[in-house]
């Protein structure tokens, strides 16, 4: 099968065509013939060698956890029906034309929705519908997102407001604050201000009920103090190479509800239904998946060099 591999921890350039055995499902598994495989900033991180005692992956390795594709062959114990069946799947080794994913954690894609889309909800799409029932975001709250304009941001902005909250979305850009705006935003705020922070403060008429960052460091850590007494904040992003450093006591005495990266890990039958809610929203037509843009799967290296450049709205995809 074709593949892109990681032949060494580095820059974009490390990543290179690869020719591999073909996988073969075992019991309980399916083969799918890929069609669109998710990027993550995370797989950027990991490939330049950050992160190793979290993902202990050793070159050469093919990247990547997500897939779009259909259902070409079955392991023992696997009910026949799933073959032709369209469907996204987490997996190891996306970036690649075929690969092997457990039967139980197949989500079927809806008849009217492309597999380009499906590709761009299988992760921020469970992400960010887990986030909303882990904030409790609720209508007329007011609601702070960082990193609007990415894969993720721009799910959550949708959801929020489609839960009746008021956003406010942070990016960067007059292209990326147009798109939020477009996205359903109440108003936007650009992090390339000196006073993003007051701007931030006045868009939100005081300060945000929930604020959910996806950018971390030091942009998440002043988001921190806009976020009302009491209210719920979730740093689930790292893109600038850490998650926000938030005070814990003040956190505590101001009362405010404190979320991380751990609290949006779900087990295979959460993911599942998490996934079916995000593909069958986007195929009535309720939640806009964007694509920034689309390499083929030879040209992945390229690929993580737009995701590392942040030069692009919304998801990159590859094209298996």
């Amino acid at each position: 099968m074709r593949a892109a591999q990681v032949k060494e921890f580095g820059g974009p350039e490390v990543l290179v065509p690869a020719e591999l055995p073909d996988p073969v499902p075992g019991p309980g598994e399916v083969l799918i013939d890929v069609a669109y495989a998710d990027t993550i900033f995370v797989e950027t991180q990991v490939r330049s060698g950050w992160g190793r005692d979290y993902f202990p992956v050793t070159p050469p390795y093919v990247p990547g956890g997500g897939v779009s594709g259909t259902v070409t062959a079955v392991g023992p114990e696997v009910p026949e029906h799933w073959l032709g069946r369209r469907v996204t799947s987490f997996v190891q080794g996306s970036y690649a034309s075929r690969a092997v994913a457990g039967v139980s954690g197949l989500t079927a894609v809806p008849e009217d929705l492309d597999l380009l889309t499906a590709a761009a909800l299988v992760h921020d799409g469970v992400t960010a519908a887990g986030l909303m029932e882990l904030t409790g975001v609720a209508a007329g709250e007011r609601v702070l997102v960082l990193g609007a304009s990415g894969g993720m941001g721009t799910l959550l902005v949708q959801l929020a407001r489609g839960r009746g909250a008021r956003v406010v979305g942070v990016a960067r850009g007059a292209e990326k604050l147009t798109l939020v705006r477009e996205l359903g935003a109440s108003a936007v705020v650009d992090a390339s201000d000196a006073d993003w922070v007051a701007r931030a403060r006045e868009a939100l008429g005081g300060a945000a009920d929930v604020v959910l960052d996806g950018v971390g460091g030091e942009l998440g850590a002043a988001a921190f103090a806009l976020t009302a007494d009491g209210g719920r904040f979730s740093a689930h992003g790292a893109p600038t190479g850490g998650f926000a450093a938030l005070d814990g006591r003040e956190a505590e005495r101001r009362g405010i509800r404190v979320f991380g990266i751990g609290d949006v890990q779900f087990d295979a039958a959460e993911r599942r239904r998490l996934a079916s809610y995000a593909l069958e929203e986007a195929a009535a037509g309720n939640l806009r998946a964007v694509v920034g843009e689309v390499f083929a799967l030879e040209r992945a290296g390229r690929a993580h060099a737009a995701v590392e450049s942040r030069r692009l709205v919304g998801k990159v995809l590859l094209e298996c």
